[in-house]
């Protein structure tokens, strides 16, 4: 079972741990295929990655009602967006947040033709550590052995995942913006996709949280852009791919000889320095989601708006000097790993249901720190690409998906486009 070359102490134990319970369970079948084998001094990039969140203890969509009752005897066929390509390829699978061990029957990575059928020839059978089943120990995140496949930004992957279960409360990412199919049934192998229904209601995405590819020169590296709502992409068009660190990684990609891969380490709801029932603040995610990240260089921030709006709610207590120091922490941390952060302005968001006038003027005390304050290595100004020129607290009307908080495809497309490329200069 591979795992990351630069890991994390904690994240190594969890490794070693997952390995010590597969074997004590007993739960695992051989692969008749041979493996591949991590080589130690293999690099890797990130290409596609989802936050794990807790199940959701109250939610009543359908995609949260399914984060706590869980699957059973069901292939869930996945669909992802990679950010760089390569032609040799793993999954990382978590178990992030459950207190038993979530048998994984079968396994397979495959290129996505339409809907849930794949491309002919492109279907590879995952093992881990040579075997084709496991048992993932609670608090664990596990990966699949490389395999070869070209992987590019062109075409979505699937990843076909079959749960014997039942699972119970199951690790998940709420705003996945791409159609769930579902199965009954050990369906993973079937390429065709008549077996998968398609779940349009539930654009959520459980157990899987990455995908990797092995890098071919020193230079090539990941921005991990790490935010909330407003980087995981909510109200962009289902399965389009819109999000704005989708529009960037398409810009890089553009460039000749491009070298940089995107990571969307976003989460709908996200705050900096309090917690919600189902995820934790930027703070203490940051080692998992940033740091422990593969071949990670740089790092964008966008975060806050959800400490200030739930402080008008009367559900949150941050002030902006709060809000100051957490980026302290953010910044002082990421520093310490060699990497370079760069802050991101607030949007705009009068008329959201939880502005206020106290949290209009926080936003514009904090946008003013980061624009000034010359703490982060470099400024995206996402306040300014998207505002309303003529009212500056409000989004330019063609940018704004209707709930005055969140853009739509084009104004996703706009902060994306906001972007200086030579931020990201060696």
């Amino acid at each position: 079972m591979a795992y990351r070359s630069s890991v994390h102490p904690r994240i190594r134990g969890a490794w070693l741990l997952s390995v010590l319970l597969i074997i004590g369970l007993g739960a695992l079948v051989p692969s008749t295929a041979a493996a591949s084998r991590d080589d130690p001094k293999q690099r890797w990039i990130g290409v596609w990655g989802a936050s794990p969140l807790r199940p959701d203890p109250v939610g009543t969509t359908d995609q949260a009602i399914l984060s706590r009752t869980g699957f059973e005897d069901q292939t869930l066929r996945e669909i992802v967006y990679p950010h760089f390509a390569g032609s040799t390829v793993r999954i990382r699978l978590a178990n992030t947040y459950s207190d038993q061990p979530l048998q994984i029957g079968e396994v397979h990575l495959a290129i996505q033709s339409e809907q849930a059928s794949i491309m002919a020839g492109s279907d590879r059978p995952l093992t881990f550590s040579s075997l084709s089943s496991l048992a993932i120990p609670p608090g664990a995140e596990v990966y699949s052995d490389p395999v070869s496949l070209n992987v590019d930004p062109s075409h979505n992957l699937a990843i076909s995942l079959y749960l014997p279960g039942p699972t119970g409360p199951i690790t998940w990412h709420a705003t996945g913006r791409q159609t769930l199919y579902v199965a009954d049934g050990d369906q993973a192998a079937e390429t065709g996709g008549a077996s998968f229904d398609a779940r349009t209601t539930t654009p959520a995405w459980y157990v899987i949280d990455g995908v990797e590819v092995a890098a071919t020169s020193a230079d090539q590296a990941a921005i991990v852009t790490f935010g909330d709502s407003i980087t995981d992409g909510t109200n962009s068009t289902q399965d389009a791919n819109n999000r704005w660190p989708d529009f960037l990684a398409r810009r890089l990609a553009a460039r000749p000889a491009n070298a940089l891969s995107v990571i969307d380490e976003g989460i709908a709801g996200n705050r900096v320095v309090s917690d919600t029932p189902t995820y934790v603040n930027a703070l203490a995610r940051l080692d998992r989601d940033v740091l422990a990240q593969a071949g990670v260089k740089y790092v964008t921030l966008l975060e806050g708006i959800n400490d200030i709006g739930q402080t008008c709610l009367g559900n949150a207590n941050a002030s902006a000097d709060d809000l100051i120091a957490g980026y302290r922490q953010l910044i002082s941390q990421v520093h310490q790993h060699g990497l370079k952060i760069f802050g991101a302005t607030m949007t705009p968001f009068e008329g959201a249901a939880y502005f206020c006038d106290d949290g209009e003027a926080k936003r514009t005390q904090v946008n003013a720190w980061i624009r000034s304050s010359g703490e982060f290595d470099g400024v995206i100004d996402f306040d300014q690409a998207t505002r309303d020129p003529a009212h500056p607290t409000v989004f330019r009307a063609d940018f704004d998906s209707g709930d005055h908080l969140h853009p739509n495809d084009a104004g996703y497309q706009a902060m994306a486009n906001a972007i200086d490329l030579a931020l990201f200069a060696p």
